[in-house]
């Protein structure tokens, strides 16, 4: 059976002073006049080069606009305003401001380079946008960027935790591809071999230097751009998210607080890997070892009741999410994994 084409990033750039040479980037292919949208604060030690080399190479940003809502009503307002003949649209900072340029670039069928700062998870890179729509979080469909730019020094210099975020959302790999070979054996969901293994394979690149250094940026970079790209194969979220994102999500629903999507997916992967019974328990737990992850959960533990909510109601979530809390209560599994493991010590209040 033939499949419809895969659109996959053309430009991959991911070295130091990555965002200088920006407008060189736009100028090769002739995206002459573009639209830059970025995030609220950006330090001007992170814009200005990146400015600079736009009007070196003669790019025009016709539209320049500081994104601080990241919700489709913000999307539909910018679609307004860029003006005709734009060629392209880049993002440039955290998610807010990707999600939000990434979106607006595909209903207006722009070319589109996303320009991470920091990576505390793999949507620079995802064929979705997590946006508001009356005031509720949707995940809703894109394109994948036609151009990824990923400045490793600036990125490294981004707080830690941000870096820890990125850890625990590419650790859900492992995860969410063992929930889908059980959705497959239990409901028939059809899985994707050479998605699934793309997004196993890319945890594996990380775990073979999981360190803050520029060639440890670069691996992290390159791993979660991978996940996006085995979602676009799939044509799916599930290479890269399975029950621990539904925890997640159920958490950002209902939590009095909710945390960054990282820090919480990450936990959840973790606690998921015990109740599946998963092989790459061992790996993750490492991992997070290795990192610090845990130094980050522990300046600011969660809520065991936000938790003890979200567990229950993770399962009805999505619909027709087979996963392996389908049809089980997992909290007293969790509640004893939590007060007996030492990893996790701290981590709950």
């Amino acid at each position: 059976m033939k499949n419809a084409q895969i659109e996959v990033p053309r430009l991959v750039r991911m070295k130091r002073g990555a965002l200088a040479r920006l407008g060189l980037y736009l100028a090769r292919p002739g995206m002459a006049r573009v639209a830059l949208l970025h995030s609220e604060g950006l330090l001007e030690e992170i814009l200005a080069p990146a400015l600079e080399g736009m009007r070196e190479q003669g790019i025009e940003v016709v539209l320049r606009h500081e994104v601080k809502d990241a919700s489709v009503e913000q999307a539909v307002k910018l679609m307004a305003a860029v003006p005709r003949g734009c060629k392209a649209m880049v993002g440039l900072g955290g998610g807010k401001a990707l999600d939000v340029s990434k979106y607006t670039a595909s209903l207006l069928g722009l070319t589109y380079l996303a320009a991470p700062t920091s990576l505390s998870n793999d949507g620079f890179c995802s064929p979705q946008a997590s946006l508001t729509l009356e005031g509720r979080r949707r995940s809703l469909p894109t394109g994948l960027p036609y151009g990824v730019v990923v400045d490793v020094e600036v990125c490294g210099r981004a707080p830690r935790v941000l870096w820890h975020s990125g850890i625990g959302d590419l650790s859900s790999k492992f995860t969410a591809v063992w929930d889908w070979k059980l959705a497959f054996h239990a409901a028939g969901t059809a899985v994707n071999d050479l998605a699934a293994l793309m997004s196993d394979a890319s945890v594996y690149q990380l775990l073979a230097n999981p360190s803050a250094d520029e060639e440890g940026i670069r691996l992290l970079a390159t791993a979660l751009m991978m996940n996006g790209v085995a979602m676009e194969v799939a044509g799916s979220s599930r290479p890269a998210s399975g029950s621990e994102h539904l925890i997640s999500h159920a958490l950002d629903m209902h939590a009095a607080r909710p945390r960054m999507h990282g820090l919480q997916v990450g936990v959840a992967t973790y606690l998921i890997s015990g109740l599946q019974g998963n092989p790459h328990r061992r790996r993750i737990a490492e991992l997070f070892d290795r990192t610090g992850f845990w130094a980050s959960i522990r300046r600011d533990p969660f809520s065991l009741a936000d938790w003890e909510q979200a567990v229950r109601l993770a399962p009805g979530v999505k619909d027709d999410f087979h996963t392996v809390l389908t049809g089980r209560d997992a909290w007293p599994e969790f509640k004893r994994m939590i007060a007996d493991d030492p990893r996790l010590a701290g981590c709950f209040a």
